[in-house]
């Protein structure tokens, strides 16, 4: 069994300062730092502070899908050429502000490892600033409900939960979290990877969608805990961000969706009411990108 924790960076060298000696002191097989073309010191930092981490240095910002899909294809061709092995049987897509805690791989590498039939898993994800409560982006494990709206155990919309124990059996899921995420290669690479046209935001979500629909099984194991600042390069109220959701959201239903236009005929009305409360409350930024997501997605449909 061979795994690969990979994690993106741009331009992120103080959170590499301050999350990635946890990575390094707790997970075991190889960590590797994929930067995304960043301007800053991260690869002088990388260099200096932690010469025991791989880097692959891709040439520019590929976004979030296609730089880990540059990632793990680079990291395979280098494998056949110099080792003459096979992609690792696993990667871990790690976010660059995740703090890990002590044998946290292990969990996730034994369900998948007994549960052939799951194609991806990820751990319990609580907050970095507070925590004992969850984490916004993953927490206990996704779901999307029946308009395509994302969701977890331990957050629905923007409100987080406490974490008591209370989610701490695993359970299937419907999506597991981008930002940490342990899925098997061959899955991964046969489903398609990312998709590179969301650059970023929710395209893990689809991923997760299109593994479903070809049958496979997804999980959340909270028996593996770690924590996550969240919005290290985008806040979340951030006028990009909403359009990046908006309008990945919006392709993802359309690419992945068995009633897609009865859930689209809704939406579009639903989109609209969020932009005109968007406008009463002051945040013509975000009722703009709201529009244009709409406008874009139909180009990109």
């Amino acid at each position: 069994m061979s795994c690969s924790t990979i994690i993106l960076n741009w331009n992120g060298a103080e959170m590499l300062r301050t999350y990635l000696p946890s990575v390094v002191q707790h997970t075991e097989g190889e960590v590797i730092v994929a930067d995304n073309g960043s301007t800053d010191e991260s690869l002088e930092v990388l260099r200096k502070e932690f010469p025991s981490v791989k880097t692959i240095v891709l040439d520019k910002n590929y976004g979030f899908a296609e730089g880990y899909n540059r990632a793990i294809a680079l990291l395979e061709g280098e494998r056949l050429k110099v080792k003459g092995e096979s992609s690792p049987e696993y990667v871990v897509l790690l976010n660059s502000d995740v703090e890990v805690t002590e044998h946290w791989l292990t969990p996730l590498l034994d369900y998948m490892q007994t549960h052939p039939e799951v194609a991806a898993v990820q751990p319990k994800i609580r907050s970095w600033r507070k925590r004992d409560y969850f984490e916004h982006a993953g927490a206990a494990g996704g779901y999307l409900s029946a308009l395509g709206y994302p969701y977890c155990r331990g957050r629905k919309f923007g409100r987080v939960e406490q974490d008591k124990g209370q989610y701490d059996t695993i359970a299937n899921v419907d999506w597991t979290t981008g930002a940490c995420m342990c899925v098997r290669t061959k899955i991964y690479k046969e489903c398609g990877g990312l998709d590179a046209s969301f650059f970023a935001h929710m395209e893990e979500i689809d991923l997760c969608w299109r593994m479903r629909n070809k049958g496979w099984k997804l999980a959340c194991v909270p028996q593996s805990v770690v924590y996550h600042l969240g919005g290290g390069s985008l806040s979340y109220d951030n006028p990009r961000k909403t359009y990046l959701n908006f309008r990945n959201n919006l392709l993802m239903i359309y690419k992945n969706s068995r009633c897609k236009w009865i859930v689209l005929g809704i939406r579009f009305f639903l989109d609209y009411a969020a932009a005109a409360m968007f406008l009463c409350t002051g945040k013509t930024g975000s009722a703009k990108a709201v529009y244009e997501a709409r406008r874009d997605y139909k180009q990109m449909r």
